[in-house]
Formats: structure tokens, C-alpha cells, sequence
């Protein structure tokens, strides 16, 4: 039986946890411990978006890919919650198509890390039309994945079903 929505979204949740620890754990380092790493995010746009993917999202995508890989089999909030993701004949995700579905699945995350930072470095400019457009396109994934995990029949998410995984309840 697939996981319902709930499911997944406190299993989510309770790795969110996790994640933000990492976070916290992080910015005590850059602030107290390395704070010439801060100096990394002013001076260059594209360096302070390489900076933040290497120290954020990389970490927490290796997270998701190594977890809901054959390495892992469960995240902490999978495990927690007895759900699990996996291919279409039911078998745990191979470390390919673990970061296959972890890079559709954070990708409006990514996205709204790439438009942040431009906006940042706007200042009191006006902002471009454009931004609005990639603003919009980040909600309508944001939305299409949560609206196909609520309404499709077997509860998957937009993600899933392109890379044709689903998450299930453990013993189903």
C-alpha cells in the first residue's frame, strides 16, 4: 500500500529535524569557528551560489540519495514513520536513481536558492520581470508536487512519477 500524503509529509518532517540540526551546526561554525567563510557569499554571485550548494543543499541531498538508496534503505523519518521509497517492481532505490529522484525532488529548492541570491544582489533595484516568471515556475512544481502526491491514485508525487518511483508502507 502507498504512504498517504501525512506520511510522508512527518517523515519529511522528522528528517527536516535532522536538517535543520545540520544547519544550525553549520552556522555556529561559519560565525564563530570560520567566519571568513561569510566573506564567500559577498563577493561573487556565482561563487556565493557555489558556496551555498556545497555547504547546504549538497550535504542534505546526500542525505536523501544515501538514505532512500540500497545503502540506507530508509531515512530517519521513513524508518521512523514505516514508510520507505521504491522502484516500480518494489525494490529499494539504486544509488542512481536515488540522486535521480533527490535532483527532481529539491529542485525547487534549488531553484528558489538561485533566485534568492539574485534578488539579494539586487538591492533597491527593481526587480525583473523574469524573476517573477522563475518565482511562479518554482510554486506551480512546489504545488504540482504536492497536489499529485494528495490526488493521484497511488498518493505519488510529480517526482515519482517521472523517475517511476513510489513511497510505500513498510511489509506492503
Amino acid at each position: 500500500m502507498n504512504a498517504t500524503f501525512l506520511m510522508r509529509f512527518k517523515a519529511f518532517m522528522l528528517d527536516y529535524f535532522l536538517i535543520f540540526a545540520y544547519l544550525v551546526v553549520l552556522a555556529i561554525l561559519n560565525v564563530f569557528l570560520f567566519p571568513s567563510i561569510q566573506n564567500l557569499f559577498s563577493n561573487s554571485l556565482v561563487l556565493a551560489q557555489l558556496t551555498g550548494f556545497l555547504m547546504v543543499t549538497l550535504p542534505v541531498s546526500l542525505y536523501f540519495i544515501i538514505s532512500d538508496s540500497v545503502v540506507g534503505r530508509q531515512s530517519f523519518g521513513k524508518r521512523y514513520i514505516g514508510i520507505k521509497v521504491v522502484n516500480e517492481r518494489n525494490e529499494t532505490l539504486s544509488i542512481q536513481h536515488a540522486i535521480c529522484r533527490t535532483i527532481l525532488k529539491f529542485l525547487p529548492w534549488e531553484l528558489s536558492h538561485y533566485l534568492v541570491y539574485r534578488l539579494i544582489y539586487l538591492g533597491d533595484a527593481e526587480v525583473p520581470l523574469n524573476y517573477y516568471v522563475f518565482g511562479g515556475i518554482i510554486y506551480a512544481l512546489m504545488f504540482a508536487y504536492i497536489l499529485t502526491t494528495l490526488f493521484t491514485k497511488r498518493k505519488k508525487s510529480l517526482y515519482d512519477i517521472v523517475v517511476r518511483t513510489q513511497v510505500i508502507k513498510v511489509g506492503s
